[in-house]
């Protein structure tokens, strides 16, 4: 374009309102809020919200309150939110937002929320282009008698445009970053730590980031991206299916987030077509990775992609999927150390009860898990575990022990006994029992001193009452017989096993099998082609069900146990 033609386009725009003149960015010092970490600025925060959303409303242009450096108390409640307003900090640690209810222990006060329940938000009552960054929530100071689900950090439902990029929110009782029906939305370099603090594990939300999904309709455009969640009560991020007969949402992806410590890494509860790249998730209490119908309508994800993430020393299952009719795609992860199994398929729940189908399994490193590295014990139909290194697992290869008196001594998450020599992580995953006191998980173990997984997410002990006394004593269980690379106990029919190297490579040998079918499991019209199945620490094979018709070729060490 010319200069003249721009000139042109100048000289002939219509005037601009006031905000399009430059009034759209409000400094809070200047409209009531002190940031002195002592007055209570919620009041003027909420007038502040609700006269720009008005101006939003009148002229379509948004606005933006810009918190300079300081300490916002935000007291005894939340803020109702409002379309075309944005509320920017300084930075994490800099401009930070104290929540508060100690003159009104029944109220959760969120910072900002707008919900179906109290202001009947739905589609066509939504709130648009919203953008919160660069601030912190600290919701350590809220103190309920009862859980609520309100309160959190941020509680916003049915938005579109939103964003919500770089903020730190921690410590808040229920889900840090908990917002329903995000549509054309973006999460972006979140950190959420210790959120959902009065979880008990039966309540909902307690997550870092929980998005609720299927208000939009088919089709929800989300993306969440770079986040860390860390020591969260349930999930670190979870996607939640809202009503049992909507339908499951496409359009969502989650890439390059870090979930560590919390219950779950990330779940999918009810999306279809999720996809989960290039992630770390890593010492999560229960498992990396999770679909299941464990939500609020009992419905598991389907349709989805896990691919390209690193999938290590959760405490229980690194991937762990239950009650999903598929399919699902578990591409190109390394799934390592994780105390149980590398990949379990099992009965989670409520939700779909039928097999499950086309669940694939492709490209996977998956070695050092406690028991199998595969483990399908819930009906599959057409499956395919095809291409994977599958290698040195097995660990929980210790025999029972037990101890007590003067070699025996306990701190918070380690027990001693000096009078031990245990296989350096043989008990992995084992649960230990203590007299008079709860069971607690190992994670690992040295030859005298094994390291026990905290009760729960963001806390610091592994026994829920005080510590046991020193020679009290303990048990540990048997290491079970079989450990294998890939094993079945559950009917399977159609499925293709093919391509896979099945193997330990360790000295003593741990993995005790390439391929086991258990007395519960059976192999039905499946392909099982070109595997290496050598170096296993008792056979290649264990067939306690043989297996029927379907092609058994081109494998790799044809030993076979009884």
């Amino acid at each position: 374009m010319s200069p003249d033609a721009v000139s042109h386009l100048v000289a002939t725009r219509p005037p601009r309102s006031a905000a399009q003149a430059g009034h759209v960015v409000f400094d809070a010092r200047e409209h009531g809020l002190r940031g002195d970490g002592i007055t209570n600025d919620q009041p003027a925060l909420a007038e502040l919200v609700a006269r720009l959303g008005a101006g939003y409303a009148a002229d379509g242009i948004g606005r933006v309150i810009y918190c300079p450096p300081g300490n916002y108390a935000i007291r005894d409640a939340g803020t109702v939110w409002r379309s075309g307003v944005s509320l920017i900090g300084a930075g994490r640690g800099v401009t930070r937002f104290l929540l508060s209810n100690v003159g009104n222990r029944a109220n959760p006060v969120p910072l900002a929320f707008f919900t179906t329940v109290e202001h009947g938000a739905g589609r066509d009552n939504h709130i648009a282009d919203c953008t919160f960054a660069n601030f912190e929530i600290d919701g350590s100071a809220v103190a309920l008698a009862d859980y609520h689900y309100l309160a959190k950090g941020l509680g916003l439902q049915y938005m579109l445009r939103g964003c919500f990029r770089d903020l730190y929110i921690h410590h808040t009782v229920a889900t840090g970053l908990g917002c329903d029906f995000l549509q054309d939305t973006v999460i972006d370099a979140v950190v959420a730590i210790g959120c959902g603090r009065e979880d008990n594990g039966v309540q909902w939300g307690g997550a870092g980031i929980g998005v609720g999904i299927g208000g939009w309709g088919p089709v929800e455009r989300l993306t969440i991206t770079n986040c860390t969640t860390v020591a969260n009560g349930t999930n670190g991020i979870f996607l939640e299916l809202q009503k049992p007969y909507w339908q499951p949402p496409t359009g969502i992806r989650i890439t390059g987030c870090h979930s560590e410590g919390n219950r779950f890494g990330i779940s999918d509860w009810g999306a279809d077509g999720l996809v989960v790249s290039n992630c770390t998730l890593v010492g999560n209490l229960e498992a990396g990775f999770d679909i299941s119908a464990q939500g609020t309508v009992g419905v598991a994800g389907r349709g989805g992609i896990l691919a390209d993430c690193l999938i290590d020393g959760n405490v229980h299952d690194g991937i762990r999927i239950g009650n999903t009719p598929g399919p699902y795609v578990v591409r190109g992860n390394r799934i390592s150390r994780n105390g149980r199994h590398g990949y379990r398929q099992d009965e989670l729940g409520r939700g779909y009860r039928a097999a499950a189908h086309a669940l694939v399994v492709e490209s996977n490193d998956i070695w050092g898990n406690g028991l199998d590295g595969i483990l399908i014990e819930r009906a599959v139909t057409d499956g395919a575990v095809v291409g994977n290194r599958i290698r040195d697992n097995g660990v929980q290869c210790a025999p029972a022990a037990a101890g007590s008196g003067e070699t025996v001594s306990y701190t918070a998450t380690t027990v001693t006994d000096t009078a031990a020599y245990w296989e350096p992580d043989g008990h992995r995953g084992k649960l230990l029992e203590v007299q008079g006191h709860d069971m607690a998980v190992v994670v690992g173990n040295t030859a005298t001193e094994l390291r026990l997984a905290p009760v729960g997410a963001d806390a610091l002990v592994a026994f829920t009452g005080p510590v046991p006394a020193p020679g009290t004593p303990y048990r540990l269980p048997a290491a079970p017989p079989v450990r294998a690379g890939l094993a079945i106990t559950a009917p399977v029919h159609a499925a293709t096993v093919r391509d896979n190297r099945m193997w330990d490579s360790r000295q003593p040998k741990t993995q005790t099998h390439g391929i086991w079918i258990g007395e519960r499991g059976s192999c039905v019209a499946c392909r099982v082609e070109n595997n290496d199945l050598a170096d296993n620490a008792v056979a290649a094979t264990w067939f306690q069900t043989p297996p029927v018709g379907g092609n058994w070729s081109g494998n790799h060490d044809e030993s076979h146990q009884g």
